[in-house]
């Protein structure tokens, strides 16, 4: 029965040496992938690599992190400051609406953004997502 229990603790312990205590990465990249799906679907057709040089770039998450440190675009921690917010926001009829297609980013959506800015808007490390447009083209294309 000894050897039993001794075989478990020593399991455990190897099992306990493999993993990091560091998480976040994982962390991050999970909640980022929610993001990535929400830009991918609603903003990247515009915003990607064919936009217009007054339209601020959301072709690669390089970019986008770019954005968070311009003056207002994205205010980690603050989604009502952050320009990206508002826009998405806006009713249609509303000037300056994202997107300008005359319909709105569904409120689900909405919310991802909501919530991955407020927790500090964090875009993985290391690498560069490049982000490619989903779904049809939007109607003001």
């Amino acid at each position: 029965m000894n050897n039993h229990l001794w075989f478990g603790a020593s399991v455990c312990l190897i099992l306990s040496s493999c993993t990091s205590s560091d998480t976040s990465t994982p962390t991050v990249d999970l909640a980022f992938a929610k993001v990535q799906v929400v830009l991918e679907k609603s903003c990247v057709h515009c915003h990607g690599d064919n936009r217009l040089s007054t339209m601020p770039s959301i072709q690669n998450s390089r970019a986008l992190e770019k954005l968070i440190s311009q003056g207002g675009w994205i205010v980690p921690g603050k989604p009502e400051q952050s320009r990206i917010y508002q826009v998405v926001t806006f009713p249609d009829e509303v000037p300056g609406a994202m997107p300008p297609t005359g319909h709105a980013i569904d409120r689900a959506d909405v919310q991802v953004l909501r919530e991955w800015i407020a927790t500090g808007a964090k875009v993985p490390t290391g690498k560069v997502i490049p982000f490619r447009p989903q779904g049809s083209l939007p109607r003001s294309i």
